[in-house]
């Protein structure tokens, strides 16, 4: 028997999710599992292209295909050749979903827009992963104006506090050390709750609850949305990781409004000030996209310099990607050779930065989850490895380091 195959394209929630299908399906025989994602179409391409290599490869498999791309739009998936079934994302997650007798019923995509809960799932493996992630939300009320991902997820709704406990605990349990938290909006969690607490609430009471667990993870926030107790946690507990990654898609204020975004660059000045003011060392990624419509070269400089100022050392960027029936896809484009050339000035200016953050801490003991025997990240997202010649250590364990070195992949570092 061959053990289904999981193809993961996109986010942490994807990954989180992909491994709720993983125990589903465990029971089936000689199936590939495409877990896609609608945020680009590049990576709309990939999928497909997963798809098509897939069929290639193990003509006799039975495909299915599942995920916001096929959330959106179907019938687009459905005519691929191998294709067996496609899922929406609120039936992927259904045990139901994966029997043999539900992969000949033909195609399962409900409206997710009506979706009204989040179901609860007990992950306790993330395969070939040190840390772990959990779904603490789920879908998005917000409407930037580039983005599908509410299409495919549909609104927003919390997982429980009780819930949330007994995942960490149960992955605690599994010998993960770090947890993530994941979601498509996760600083809206809790407003759809009795009483609508905050992120930051539900984080102090999993740590309160969960003593045994050692490191605590945010996935990106939204920097209009940290709430105080997250700050509060930032300043004093230990276990709550120095890193934030901001959902910052801009830094030029026409273009923040014309993306419909809910802050501006002041904002987000005054939230790194204050993080860097608590944590000096906090870790602080974000992520751009670079030509977005009617960005013109004065535009797009207002975002370069904001970039530079704020010397941010761990950039994502993305040239800009239309997503059919969003506003901003009616906009007037930028070229996309021009989009490309701006996402890697982006780059370059991150990739900078990263190296005086880095250089910054070198010589100072860091924390490091191994991920693998040589190589894994610190408390504050630093990628590290070990020095040639130290003996490696144990994918799991966390290691106290001493950074000697630095270079364009992270830090070097020799164990004490």
């Amino acid at each position: 028997m061959k053990k289904p195959e999981i193809l993961t394209f996109g986010c942490r929630l994807n990954t989180y999710e992909s491994e709720v299908m993983r125990t589903h399906a465990a029971g089936l025989d000689n199936v590939v599992i495409v877990n896609t994602c609608a945020v680009t179409a590049e990576a709309e391409r990939q999928a497909r292209q997963a798809v098509r290599r897939a069929h290639r490869d193990r003509p006799d498999a039975r495909i299915v295909v599942t995920g916001c791309a096929a959330q959106i739009d179907p019938d687009r998936w459905a005519a691929l050749p191998g294709v067996t079934r496609v899922l929406g994302n609120r039936e992927k997650l259904a045990a139901e979903s994966w029997s043999e007798a539900a992969l000949s019923h033909g195609n399962a995509v409900s409206d997710i827009m009506a979706a009204r809960e989040s179901a609860p799932h007990l992950v306790t493996e993330f395969a070939g992963r040190t840390r772990a992630f959990v779904e603490v939300q789920q879908g998005c009320d917000h409407r930037c104006t580039f983005c599908i991902i509410p299409f495919g997820r549909g609104p927003s709704r919390s997982v429980p506090v009780g819930v949330v406990v007994e995942q960490v605990r149960a992955l605690v349990a599994s010998g993960y050390r770090e947890v993530v938290m994941t979601g498509v909006d996760i600083t809206s969690w809790g407003g759809d709750l009795p009483g609508q607490p905050s992120l930051g609430q539900l984080c102090r009471r999993l740590l309160a609850l969960v003593p045994e667990l050692e490191r605590l993870r945010l996935s990106s926030v939204d920097p209009v949305e940290i709430d105080d107790g997250l700050w509060q946690l930032l300043e004093h507990e230990p276990r709550f990781m120095p890193y934030l990654h901001l959902s910052l898609q801009a830094g030029s204020d026409m273009i923040l409004k014309r993306m419909k975004r809910r802050h501006l660059t002041h904002d987000v000045a005054a939230v790194i000030a204050r993080a860097r003011g608590l944590r000096p060392d906090i870790g602080i990624g974000a992520d751009v996209i670079a030509g977005f419509p009617t960005e013109d070269e004065a535009l797009f400089n207002e975002t370069l310099d904001f970039i530079a100022g704020q010397a941010l050392p761990y950039l994502h960027v993305f040239p800009y990607s239309e997503r059919p029936g969003t506003p901003a896809a009616r906009m007037p484009a930028i070229p996309m050779a021009q989009r490309r050339e701006r996402a890697a000035r982006l780059r370059a200016v991150g990739a900078q930065a990263a190296r005086t953050y880095h250089a910054g801490l070198l010589g100072r003991p860091l924390r490091v989850l191994m991920e693998t025997q040589t190589s894994g990240h610190s408390e504050e997202f630093a990628p590290v490895r070990l020095a040639d010649g130290v003996a490696p250590s144990q994918a799991g364990r966390i290691e106290t380091v001493r950074p000697v070195a630095f270079d364009d992949n992270g830090l070097v570092a020799e164990l004490p």
